[in-house]
């Protein structure tokens, strides 16, 4: 399934929808509220908010879908990310809080006096872009090296990345561990000194998002069609006989561990400043396991698919919670067991298949105006 969809005609879908999600934010500012081609600034941000998933999926399925390896745990270095960056969106508020002070809000509230020292050089948007990066990469480095060299698997594996993703939010929902507690962040001012409601920051906000998830696809879609890419899904087809002919696994299930959860992590960075705001509750597992349900739906191991997966999941969603607030997750949990039943390859397999049989039918019509007419000896043209 997966060579199709790096077809030029894929391709040519992929630039056209990122050519329609690029417009949107300049319909929204260029047209006034009530014309026909004004998008308004609710849907840009809801999309904005669907592409951060969709990184997030696209992660997941680098690991899930190419190497075998299944994490419940995913939604803490999507948190992980988003808290890192949050830091400095706090910072950032600077005196303009409730309490007028240097310190945020919540730090006021618990009368805290001073920052902890693993806020130092928060106020520096960089320093936390780098955090962004090298926090939920060291955890999962640290997290996988353990795992994987114990040669930790399968089920048991899924189930101590749930674990861990169920620590952390706990020890997240704490007061003293800095993080506001079960608020968390919120009540964003600025970002890089520019107003982070102001429609022409989030316009360049859902922009940047964009251009990550493109970028991540280009580089997943890079390493998966690459040596490397074919050693990853040996790993996930029949790791014993990979590691008979001299392979050690350890260190490429360790890389690719390691980069999802970064990508993971820069989803959740860009997903905090839209959205405005971050808790512990992003790190439920029942956040980790809406991300599997994505790439399932979507398709697992073909990239486009836990991205057409996010979007799908997530729109549904909007809808039924809208509609039937209190049955979603019994939507959810319906939605995943018929996906599982019906359409093991989610729907870009529906499509394929289609597709497929299509093709089939056409070939054999044509096989069949072609067959010699024996009684005249005589071809019927195609």
């Amino acid at each position: 399934m997966s060579e199709s969809l790096f077809s030029r005609p894929a391709w040519s879908g992929i630039i056209v929808c990122a050519a329609i999600l690029a417009l949107l934010p300049i319909l929204n500012l260029s047209f006034p509220a009530g014309h026909a081609l004004h998008i308004s600034s609710y849907a840009v941000g809801l999309i904005a908010k669907f592409m951060c998933y969709a990184l997030a999926a696209l992660a997941l399925d680098l690991v899930w879908g190419y190497t075998g390896i299944l994490s419940l745990g995913h939604g803490v270095f999507f948190a992980l990310g988003a808290y890192a960056h949050g830091m400095y969106l706090m910072r950032a508020i600077g005196r303009d809080g409730v309490y007028q002070s240097n310190l945020p809000d919540f730090m006021v509230f618990l009368d805290w006096k001073t920052y902890p020292w693993y806020w130092s050089m928060t106020d520096n948007f960089w320093y936390c872009m780098a955090l962004v990066v090298l926090v939920p990469g060291t955890l999962a480095f640290v997290f996988g090296y353990f795992a994987f060299r114990s040669r930790i698997k399968g089920v048991y594996f899924s189930i101590i990345t749930q674990a861990m993703t169920f620590a952390f939010m706990l020890m997240f929902f704490r007061n003293n561990t800095g993080f506001g507690g079960n608020n968390g962040f919120t009540d964003f001012k600025r970002i890089l000194g520019y107003s982070i409601t102001a429609p022409a920051t989030k316009a360049v906000l859902y922009l940047v998002t964009l251009g990550f998830l493109l970028a991540a696809l280009i580089l997943c879609r890079w390493i998966v069609k690459s040596k490397l890419g074919r050693v990853l899904q040996a790993v996930r087809d029949s790791e014993s006989r990979l590691m008979f002919i001299g392979y050690n696994p350890l260190w490429f299930k360790l890389f690719v561990w390691t980069l999802s959860a970064i990508l993971c992590g820069i989803a959740g960075a860009l997903y905090v400043p839209q959205v405005g705001i971050i808790n512990p509750s992003e790190m439920s597992p029942g956040n980790s396991i809406e991300m599997v349900i994505w790439a399932a739906v979507g398709g697992r191991g073909s990239l486009l698919g836990p991205i057409i997966g996010a979007f799908s999941v997530n729109g549904l969603k909007s809808w039924f919670t809208a509609a039937f607030p209190d049955l979603w997750l019994f939507a959810l949990g319906l939605l995943f067991i018929l996906v599982t039943l019906f359409m093991p390859q989610g729907i870009l397999g529906l499509v394929d298949q289609f597709k497929r049989k299509w093709q089939s039918a056409s070939s054999d019509g044509l096989v069949t105006q072609a067959t010699p007419d024996t009684s005249t000896g005589k071809k019927e043209a195609a």
